[in-house]
């Protein structure tokens, strides 16, 4: 497949922040009533297309692979309450099939010489570092405004996110979607786990925490799953696509820092530091393509990344990949017990967001 999850984790919390924030500007006005409203609308067609996986199972005219494919995922389902002690709700029981290769638009962006990424607030789950929209034209739209500010932008095309559980009732929990059910095993299985960690622990306005705990849960989990319940060619499948990401990861970083070097660094000028970025991400495009050339093989699932990589989409992977072994670290600590893990994980959230970093990174 060459349309990855290029980002494990990726995810946008657009529906509830849209809810949310659609309650506020209704009740006292908000000039971004129009955004809103496009997340609020979104959102509830995205939901009006589910239904349970056990009518889907019981319909004859749902396709066998489909079945299966559903039937796989419950299973991943139980594993996550009863082995990750995720949570036991309608979270990913529903299946819905959008007629697109995304669930939402991620618009990100950065200053021409920085990779900070430009925050948008939301009620609810605080600022985040990306615009979530349904129609890939609105996120087009927006970032080509960006552009025009000065900014880098990107388009990502996100294929799940979370309400974080607080939404009430079955028909508001987060579905399965035609997005990622037919992923490799272990991406499949990794994504669930992911989603369902945000429901676990989410601090306001903190997305490097809340991913990277995600990213480290969907890890732990994913392993854990591929062990014990995945077949031989599955794991073997799996280890090659993970050695790719990690080849992409360790490229991605290794840029990300010396590109963050040059752009702190008050002895160069403006024109220098242009020049330098300029050559360092021709080298990032000319070590890409001595990948594909060499241990890749010419697989090409990373070729649009690399294509439009720039200060947003360097930016971002920060969120998703910093604090990882921070957590691996405490899940280790706390005797690998999830539910101890979580308890401590709960406990930083609660911290003032210096204090919280502070305490993890020790």
């Amino acid at each position: 497949m060459k349309k990855r999850w290029l980002l494990m984790g990726l995810a946008s919390l657009v529906g509830v922040a849209a809810l949310g924030a659609a309650a506020v500007c209704l009740t006292s006005g908000c000039s971004s009533l129009g955004y809103y409203a496009q997340a609020a609308g979104g959102h509830f067609a995205l939901l009006n297309k589910a239904k349970p996986v056990t009518e889907w199972l019981a319909d004859e005219a749902t396709a066998t692979p489909l079945k299966e494919r559903l039937a796989l995922s419950q299973r991943m389902r139980d594993f996550a309450v009863s082995e990750l002690k995720l949570p036991d709700n309608a979270s990913y029981r529903r299946y819905a099939d959008l007629g697109r290769n995304a669930a939402v638009y991620n618009v990100v962006a950065a200053p021409e010489l920085s990779l900070t990424l430009k925050t948008w607030c939301f009620p609810v789950v605080g600022c985040v570092g990306y615009r979530g929209y349904y129609d890939r034209a609105d996120a087009e739209s927006l970032a080509a405004e960006l552009r025009t500010q000065g900014f880098e932008a990107v388009v990502q095309s996100i294929p799940a996110y979370s309400t974080l559980g607080k939404m009430p009732g079955d028909y508001f929990s987060d579905p399965l979607l035609n997005t990622f059910l037919r992923w490799q095993e272990g991406d499949l299985a990794r994504l669930i786990f992911h989603e369902l960690a945000h429901q676990v622990v989410y601090a306001k306005g903190d997305t490097m925490f809340n991913e990277s705990f995600a990213t480290a849960v969907e890890r732990i989990g994913g392993e854990r799953w591929m062990q014990q319940h995945a077949s031989e060619a599955a794991r073997a499948e799996l280890a090659r696509l993970e050695q790719r990401r990690q080849d992409f990861r360790r490229l991605a970083m290794q840029a990300r820092a010396d590109l963050e070097a040059v752009y702190k660094d008050d002895t160069l000028s403006v024109e220098a530091k242009r020049a330098a970025k300029t050559a360092r991400f021709a080298r990032l495009r000319a070590d890409h393509a001595a990948l594909k050339a060499g241990p890749w093989q010419g697989w090409t699932g990373y070729d649009t990344w690399f294509a439009n990589a720039n200060n947003a989409s360097l930016g971002v992977m920060a969120a998703y990949n910093e604090l990882v072994p921070q957590f691996e670290r405490l899940y280790e600590r706390e005797g690998r017990d999830f539910e101890r893990f979580y308890a401590e994980v709960r406990r930083l959230a609660a911290l003032p967001r210096d204090e919280r970093r502070a305490t993890l990174a020790r």
